[in-house]
């Protein structure tokens, strides 16, 4: 393992991280935290997130998210929410060596659709807007979607919007979710 700097903190790089994905070695790793959900038509309510995003056996890394509603109590919940995908750096002609480098992400959600995001990711920031929204017949209507994450003092931050059921794009899903060690 060898180390390299994100957001001024240090990290490992595990060795079998393909150079390609070097640019998303910071966000590597099991993260839960807390946050909060609300949107036109959802109240808003506490969340507790855990995150997995982890080498996925090719040139991508393999993402996993699991979200749970928080009662007035603070007790942990009913699942709220359940994705899973994989991002990658966008493979370019002259394969690009300077931030920022263009990203990939295809996520599918548990409600019912898929997503395909693109964006950048420069140094501990990761910003990507959704390209194509497929989804099922019983799916709710997500029109659009914009995220962006960002290591912030050791932690991953992260925020969503959203434009569904009619309303324009706006915040739905944020949190802060410190490392998991070990």
């Amino acid at each position: 393992m060898s180390q390299a700097p994100s957001d001024g903190q240090f990290f490992e790089l595990a060795g079998d991280l393909p150079p390609e994905l070097y640019p998303l070695a910071g966000f590597v790793g099991r993260w839960r935290g807390h946050g909060s959900v609300g949107y036109p038509g959802i109240d808003q309510s506490g969340i507790v997130q855990e995150v997995t995003i982890e080498q996925g056996g090719g040139p991508y890394l393999a993402y996993r998210a699991t979200t749970w509603l928080v009662d007035d109590s603070g007790e942990v919940g009913a699942e709220w929410h359940s994705e899973t995908g994989y991002w990658r750096i966008t493979p370019t002609p002259d394969q690009q060596l300077d931030p920022p480098f263009a990203v990939e992400f295809v996520i599918a959600d548990a409600a019912g659709y898929v997503t395909v995001y693109v964006g950048e990711v420069n140094g501990a920031r990761l910003t990507v807007a959704s390209d194509v929204i497929a989804r099922t017949s019983s799916a709710a209507e997500v029109a659009a979607g914009r995220r962006m994450y960002g290591i912030v003092e050791g932690d991953l931050l992260w925020a969503w919007d959203i434009a569904a059921f009619g309303n324009e794009l706006g915040s739905y899903m944020a949190a802060r979710l410190p490392r998991i060690k070990g």
